[in-house]
C-alpha cells in the first residue's frame, strides 16, 4: 500500500479545506461529542465504482451543513474498539452505506491545524487518514442515507472525454482575473505560472493527474464555496461544481489524482470490472478515469501488447449489432497486481 503522511501543499499561505468550519458540533464528518479536546483522528473513505462507463463516488447526507452541501464521504472517528485504521475504516463504512469494502489503500494523511476550525475552540490537529476503495457498485443502504453519485458531479471541469468541457471556460477567466489582481509582480508572474501548469493556461499543458493541485488553486483564489466556510452554500449552475461537507471534496480531489496516475502502471481497474467484460467497457471504464478520450485501436493494440486480458468462450448477447467477444483479466495479472498498467494516450476534442 501506499502511504502519504500530512505535507503542505506549496500555495500561498492558504491550505485547501484549512477554513472549512464545523457545524452543529461536527467535525470533519465526525460527531464532536466523539472526539479527544485536543486533537482527533479521523477516518473517510472514497468509494469508488464504475457503473456504464461513469466513475461513481459513494456518498452519504450530512444534514448539519449549510443547505446544498450535504453530500459527504463515509467517515468516523477512530475509537478504542477499532484494533487498526483500516479495520475501524471498514467498520464505519459498512454501518453508515452496508457496502464491504474488498481493494482498500491508504490514500492520505490531512493534518493542517486548522482544518476544522471555524467553531471558536482552541485550535487542535485534525487528522483525518483518508483511504481509496476500489468496488462494484452496489444498491447502498444504512441510516446515513448513502448514494452514488458521478464523481464530475463535484469536479466538472476534470472530463474532457467530449472535449473541453464548458466548466472550464466559465473559470479560465475568472482565475485569469483573479492572477492579475495581484499587486506584486512576481506574484502576478507566479499565479500565471501556476494556471499553466494545473489548468493548462497561457499556453500550458493539461495533466489529468493535477486534480489536487487544481481544486486548491480554486480554492486559494476563492472561487468554490468551501472557501468561505459554511457560510459559503452551493451556487446552481457553478461551474467548479457541487460543494461538499467539510473538506470531503479535497479529499475526493486526492483520490481521483492517485487513481488517475495509477491506471497507468497498476491494473486496479481490475476491481472495478465484472468477471468477463469486453474490450470496448474496458476502454470506457479507463476513459471514465482519466477523464479522456482514447483512440480505440490504439487501446486495443496496448492492451493486447501488455497481455492484460485473454478471450472467453462467451459472447455479448441481448443487445444491438454484432455480438462481441468478452475477455477477462489473465489469472498472472490478478496475482500480480504491481504489474503494468494502461500507458494511456489521450486523443484531444478540444
Amino acid at each position: 500500500m501506499s502511504v502519504a503522511g500530512a505535507q503542505t501543499d506549496g500555495t500561498e499561505g492558504v491550505r485547501a479545506g484549512a477554513r472549512d468550519g464545523a457545524a452543529d458540533g461536527v467535525k470533519d464528518g465526525i460527531p464532536a461529542q466523539a472526539l479527544p479536546d485536543r486533537s482527533s483522528v479521523g477516518l473517510v473513505a472514497v468509494i469508488v465504482a464504475a457503473t456504464e462507463g461513469e466513475p461513481r463516488a459513494l456518498t452519504i447526507r450530512v444534514p448539519e451543513q449549510a443547505p446544498g452541501r450535504g453530500d459527504g464521504l463515509p467517515a468516523g472517528p477512530l475509537v478504542p474498539e477499532h484494533a487498526t485504521l483500516e479495520r475501524g475504516l471498514r467498520a464505519w463504512v459498512e454501518r453508515q452505506t452496508h457496502q464491504r469494502l474488498g481493494y482498500v489503500e491508504q490514500l492520505y494523511t490531512f493534518g493542517d491545524r486548522d482544518r476544522s476550525g471555524g467553531d471558536g475552540a482552541p485550535e487542535a490537529h485534525a487528522l483525518s487518514v483518508a483511504y481509496l476503495a476500489l468496488v462494484r457498485e452496489e444498491r447502498p443502504a444504512g441510516f446515513a442515507e448513502a448514494a452514488w453519485h458521478n464523481w464530475y458531479r463535484y469536479l466538472p471541469y476534470e472530463d474532457f472525454r467530449a472535449g473541453r468541457p464548458p466548466q472550464l471556460d466559465a473559470i479560465a477567466p475568472r482565475l485569469v482575473a483573479w492572477a492579475e489582481s495581484a499587486g506584486d509582480p512576481a506574484l502576478r508572474r507566479r499565479r500565471l505560472d501556476r494556471l499553466g501548469l494545473t489548468f493548462g493556461l497561457n499556453g500550458g499543458t493539461w495533466n489529468e493527474e493535477r486534480v489536487l493541485e487544481r481544486y486548491e488553486l480554486l480554492f486559494e483564489a476563492g472561487l468554490i464555496p468551501e472557501a468561505r466556510g459554511n457560510a459559503g452554500p452551493a451556487i446552481a449552475g457553478d461551474p467548479t461544481g457541487v460543494p461538499m461537507a467539510f473538506d470531503h471534496r479535497r479529499v475526493l480531489a486526492t483520490a481521483i489524482g492517485r487513481l488517475r496516475g495509477k491506471i497507468k502502471y497498476r491494473p486496479v481497474v481490475f476491481e472495478l470490472m465484472p468477471p468477463e467484460f469486453t474490450l470496448l467497457q474496458l476502454q470506457r471504464t479507463v476513459e471514465a478515469l482519466s477523464g479522456t478520450q482514447l483512440h480505440k485501436q490504439n487501446f486495443r493494440r496496448l492492451v493486447a501488447a501488455q497481455g492484460l486480458v485473454e478471450e472467453t468462450e462467451s459472447l455479448t448477447s441481448g443487445t444491438a449489432g454484432r455480438p462481441a467477444r468478452l475477455v477477462r483479466f489473465r489469472r498472472e495479472v490478478l496475482l500480480e497486481r504491481p504489474a503494468p498498467g494502461l500507458r494511456l494516450s489521450a486523443r484531444r476534442l478540444g
